[in-house]
């Protein structure tokens, strides 16, 4: 038997048969995917057209490309087709191109990825020198089956003050420092959220001390600390950050004692770079920044600037940690920053943290710079 266009009818049948099977297929994908990942949903519109100069473009673009390491990852995951896949639609907007996706290699999950930009000549403008030629950009953790084990892992290396020892540390380093041979490292970019804040952070340190300032956005960077900043009275606040300087202070001189100078030493050398950070004060990971620069100028006022340049550069556990033979930098504390707070009421905490928040055009933000002297 012949079917009606020429073909068997058990040919026409297989066809139908598999034709519903991708029916179904991205049927189930669709039902799997959060509204969050889709671009012309929940992206950044309204940002047609780019001012590279404008501190709010280039802070969606970094978040948006930060977004697109999350959505590559998920795409992933559920085993999207590149027509089904959803991350290229967070780059190709802001015309960048995928170079590389990086890899972990313990649970080989997509945890960052290095963006070019490429806008074609009728998108040339006054401000393209300002634009990036590459992006390194970092995700956070996902709370996934296929990424969770590891990113947890991760977080907890990071509570740690162990990040710099694993071996995604290792080939995000290693993915910064061939961009930065290759090309110099004028109008490279690092940006990062959550954990990927601290990945970039740790990136970013490591260039400053070789002399390579990366423009660098840190999305709600994790800030090791008890949770002051949360306290609401301001008097008891700012009477245990006083305390906490003075007990540190003390410390860091009791249990380092002549590498007190050569730690000082390091932080100045830091101080010339400048990274971005984004922080919300209803997200308990990353508010303690607020308070962390804020009381380093009021103990500035007060007149014991000296003792907060050695507690800010200095957290009590690392410090016990080297009393036993374990010295390494806190990654969290940073000598300089641009410090931006979102000031904007958040329903939860997820919203807090989450990375949509850095593109929202009516968000009610407050930005201030920070140097170490």
């Amino acid at each position: 038997m012949r079917g009606e266009f020429g073909g068997s009818e058990e040919g026409v049948q297989d066809l139908k048969e598999r034709q519903h099977r991708v029916i179904n297929r991205r049927v189930r994908a669709l039902n799997m995917v959060s509204k969050r990942d889709i671009f012309d949903i929940s992206g950044p519109l309204h940002l047609s057209s780019v001012n590279w100069k404008c501190p709010q473009h280039r802070r969606t673009v970094a978040a948006s490309l930060v977004q697109s390491c999350y959505v590559l990852e998920r795409d992933r995951q559920q085993n999207c087709l590149a027509s089904e896949a959803l991350a290229p639609a967070w780059w190709k907007f802001f015309h960048f191109e995928l170079i590389r996706t990086l890899i972990d290699d313990a649970d080989f999950s997509i945890f960052g990825a290095i963006f070019k930009f490429n806008p074609p000549i009728s998108m040339q403008n006054s401000t393209m020198s300002d634009a990036p030629k590459f992006v390194i950009a970092f995700r956070g953790t996902i709370t996934k089956k296929d990424s969770f084990a590891r990113d947890i892992t991760l977080d907890l290396h990071f509570i740690r003050n162990g990040l710099h020892k694993t071996s995604r540390s290792d080939i995000a380093m290693q993915a910064v420092r061939n961009v930065v041979s290759a090309v110099g490292n004028v109008n490279i970019w690092l940006a990062g959220h959550s954990l990927g804040s601290a990945m970039a952070t740790f990136a970013g340190r490591n260039m400053a001390k070789t002399g390579h300032l990366l423009e660098t956005f840190l999305f709600n960077p994790p800030f090791l600390s008890a949770p002051i900043e949360r306290i609401k009275d301001k008097k008891v606040k700012q009477g245990l950050r006083i305390a906490n300087s003075f007990f540190t202070a003390g410390l860091a001189i009791a249990l380092k004692g002549r590498h007190e100078k050569s730690s000082e030493d390091s932080f100045t050398i830091l101080s010339a770079w400048v990274p971005s950070l984004f922080v919300n004060p209803d997200d308990h990971i990353c508010s303690e920044y607020i308070g962390y620069f804020d009381h380093r100028a009021k103990m500035e006022e007060i007149g014991v600037g000296s003792i907060e340049r050695l507690a800010t550069q200095n957290s009590i556990g690392d410090l016990f940690l080297s009393a036993f033979g374990k010295e390494s930098e806190p990654l969290h504390l940073l000598p300089s920053a641009n410090l931006t707070i979102n000031m904007s009421p958040s329903p939860d905490f997820k919203t807090a943290h989450g990375i949509h928040q850095w593109w929202t055009p009516d968000a009610n933000l407050q930005t201030k710079e920070y140097r170490y002297r």
